[in-house]
């Protein structure tokens, strides 16, 4: 396959796609290679991880470029996200030796539980934050002593194959992480269905992690399932207005809005409605959208062409554009931010996820119409509320249905607290302290003392 820079449709690599018999070929290494792996002992499986997390820091600046180039992540956002895989490897080298299991008090013996590995872990990564979410289930799996095959976008493998050599480099044994380019319905498709696969995590659209879920079930895989969102960006009438709108267009234009934590729907209280809106448009206007590989650059472009087209459909002519940024003319695929005012709440730039520049923004009366509004979608992934009231904040906090909420901010992941949607955003939770549990099972064991 083609590998096409967004920024300027230039190709920058050939990367040869593997087939379901390339699949069935890496199941059988990491297999072979569960057995010792999981005998490493904690204290050095922790070291590899800790090697692995210093070698990525020594390549961090390749990595961010590769990005920049196959993925059209901004300088600023490339070179974060290189840093972030690295401490979360670093984070969950300190898992290995807090994988406790627990005694407890029975009559007749003890029992104690272990908290074993699962086996073969298939991650399949989706091309928005392919670097990044690739270490989201490497890491936790590697550390709980799994073998892993990675299966990256079609568009955006790049950083991928790069970090397998980088994992060798590092000492992780060969097998044990594995990368396998190739299409969706083909080398994923396997993954999820092949019988010495233990679990899958996926991250991408509801409708494929649905299709995921039913394959996995033929053979009872364990499943993670990070999906889509529509998340609301809720500002109350006694917020801080000028911080709510200096920080929205961020919520919803980072990475392009091609994220599934994107904020792109904004609900506002009718009494601060206008003043929210004058305050919003200087905001987006300086959004600037460019050269990626430019620190001056907020915004980079779409990942293709297709996607182009669909992220366009949610903006036809006569579309309710309140205003909107600016953006290159091409070659790339660029996207102005874009805002929709007034726009009904059946509309489907309201209900649907866009994945791209696009917000819509609706009025709401009081706390009962935002907390409506808000759960009105069937994903429940993200989302911010903006109100000086502490009462309101935990109010709206406890009764909003999404798996992450931030108050007087639009930050969504900390690799060191749990990640994770309710609804059709997904199954299970990435991350944090307990991410472990997903990678391990409990075995319970029975030792009688009486004779």
């Amino acid at each position: 396959m083609k590998i096409i820079n967004p920024a300027t449709e230039e190709v920058i690599a050939d990367v040869e796609l593997r087939d379901a018999a390339a699949v069935d070929e890496a199941v059988v290494r990491a297999r072979a290679a569960c057995a010792s792996w999981r005998a490493v002992s904690p204290v050095d499986r922790a070291r590899l991880l800790r090697r692995f997390a210093e070698v990525v820091d020594q390549h961090a600046d390749e990595l961010a470029a590769l990005e920049i180039a196959n993925a059209g992540h901004t300088a600023g956002n490339a070179r974060w996200e290189a840093g972030a895989v690295r401490d979360v490897l670093a984070y969950f080298a300190g898992a290995p030796e807090r994988n406790f299991g627990r005694q407890i008090p029975v009559a007749g013996g003890v029992d104690v539980t272990f908290q074993e590995p699962l086996g073969v872990v298939g991650v399949i990564v989706p091309w928005n934050f392919p670097m990044l979410i690739m270490t989201w289930g490497v890491a936790p799996a590697l550390a709980a002593g799994n073998t892993v095959i990675v299966k990256p976008a079609e568009w955006t493998p790049l950083t991928a194959l790069r970090l397998a050599e980088l994992a060798l480099e590092a000492g992780i044994p060969e097998g044990v992480l594995q990368v396998v380019p190739g299409e969706g319905e083909v080398a994923g498709a396997r993954l999820a269905e092949h019988p010495d696969v233990n679990k899958i995590v996926f991250t991408g659209s509801t409708s494929v992690g649905k299709r995921i879920m039913v394959t996995a079930s033929a053979t009872l895989k364990r499943v993670t399932l990070e999906l889509g969102g529509k998340s609301a960006n809720i500002v109350f009438a006694d917020a801080d207005l000028e911080a709510a709108a200096a920080a929205a267009p961020g919520a919803v234009f980072d990475n392009a809005g091609q994220d599934c934590c994107a904020r792109s729907r904004i609900l506002v209280q009718r009494d601060a409605h206008d003043r929210f809106m004058e305050l919003l448009e200087p905001a987006v206007k300086a959004f600037r959208v460019g050269d990626p590989t430019a620190d001056t650059s907020d915004m980079g472009p779409l990942i293709s062409a297709e996607h182009h087209a669909r992220v366009s459909s949610f903006v036809p002519d006569g579309a309710p554009v309140a205003f909107r940024g600016e953006a290159p003319a091409g070659p790339g695929y660029w996207f102005p931010p874009t805002v929709l005012a007034p726009i009904a709440v059946s509309d489907r730039a309201f209900t649907e996820e866009i994945f791209g520049p696009v917000v819509a923004v609706v009025p709401f009366r009081d706390e009962h119409d935002a907390i409506r509004l808000a759960n009105a979608t069937p994903y429940g992934l993200s989302g911010s509320i903006w109100t000086r009231d502490v009462g309101r904040a935990l109010r709206v906090t406890r009764a909003v249905e999404a798996g992450n909420l931030s108050v007087n901010s639009n930050s969504s992941v900390r690799h060191w607290t749990p990640f994770g949607g309710f609804k059709q955003s997904g199954i299970g939770r990435e991350l944090g302290p307990d991410a472990l549990d997903a990678f391990t099972e409990t075995k319970n064991v029975f030792i009688a003392t009486e004779s």
